[in-house]
């Protein structure tokens, strides 16, 4: 998948992209950045421990963002995932990951925010 900068109003999330996924249905679109911002919690949670299955869970996240148009996350993702097959610089690709899943977590929420009457 080519890489993405992150783009429209919320830089973190390329609307255009999220807006195309969800064939620019806005129940749509809030529900999968509901989905996304709940998923992402609870994966960071357990991602914290670099349990054995990071790699898995990394990979999990790489295709979550990639589906709302969270690119930025998704090559943090990519970054971590590949860290984790050759053991060497987690730590460091986690803090990234971490740093880029809160500014998509924080746009997420507030676009949910637009959608509510």
């Amino acid at each position: 998948m080519p890489s993405h900068s992150g783009a429209t109003a919320h830089g973190p999330i390329d609307l255009d992209h999220l807006r195309k996924m969800t064939l620019s249905d806005p129940a749509l679109e809030r529900e999968v950045l509901g989905l996304f911002v709940e998923q992402t919690a609870n994966l960071m949670r357990t991602l914290t421990l670099l349990p054995d299955n990071a790699a898995a869970l990394a990979h999990t996240l790489k295709g979550s963002a990639r589906a709302i148009g969270a690119f930025r996350v998704a090559e943090a993702a990519a970054a971590l995932e590949a860290a984790l097959r050759v053991e060497k610089g987690a730590r460091e690709a986690f803090t990234r990951l971490e740093a880029e899943v809160d500014e998509a977590r924080q746009a997420a929420v507030t676009l949910v925010k637009q959608f509510e009457p």
